[in-house]
């Protein structure tokens, strides 16, 4: 008997991890990818490479780890690990997010600490930023297609986009605000669609 199965909707040609080793070295790979934000290479290597989620999967699970305390792709880590394995999947997933990763940042950090003041590091890192809001625009761009499939419809989810986006970039309303009132309606909306 294997010792990852899949969920009863999962189709029986899906990919799986194969052990926790797996799960480590998949998010070990995942984490030393994921300069200036994970989300654009999480979800390429879960869903387009490794297939171990479709795209709907994976919006609705980033949408939970999003909500709970801690960091968003080791919440997600956490979840796909104790999936597959319980417990050790979930310790492997999280070791492999966090130990090669910690060693890189640690290393980094030094060498920073003594070119910090250069004018070209300070212009690198600046330069960088562009990079990073163009990941996470392509990786919103490319988790919208999910939403066709959602319950309450490609209309009703670009409101709430609209909506979401409007209070954060241009009201500058804090997180605290937004999420119980914006994710809050469209979890009962959803609800409502959804019940029988």
């Amino acid at each position: 008997m294997p010792e990852s199965l899949p969920s009863p909707d999962a189709p029986a040609s899906r990919p799986l991890p194969r052990n926790p080793a797996d799960l480590f070295w998949s998010f070990t790979w995942l984490a030393l990818q994921g300069f200036g934000g994970v989300l654009a290479v999480v979800q390429r290597e879960l869903v387009e490479k490794k297939r171990w989620m479709t795209n709907e999967e994976f919006v609705e699970d980033w949408a939970v780890a999003q909500i709970m305390p801690g960091p968003n792709v080791v919440n997600l880590a956490v979840m796909i690990g104790d999936r597959h394995f319980g417990l050790r999947g979930a310790l492997a997933a999280i070791a492999g997010m966090l130990t090669f990763p910690l060693l890189v940042v640690l290393a980094l950090a030094l060498v920073y600490a003594q070119f910090a003041s250069h004018p070209a590091v300070a212009g690198a890192l600046r330069g960088m930023g562009a990079v990073a809001a163009g990941l996470i625009a392509g990786t919103g761009l490319k988790l919208a297609a999910a939403l066709r499939k959602h319950p309450l419809g490609p209309w009703l989810c670009a409101a709430l986009v609209a909506l979401t986006f409007a209070g954060m970039a241009l009201l500058r309303w804090p997180l605290a605000w937004v999420l119980p009132a914006l994710g809050g309606m469209a979890c009962v909306l959803t609800w409502r669609k959804m019940a029988p």
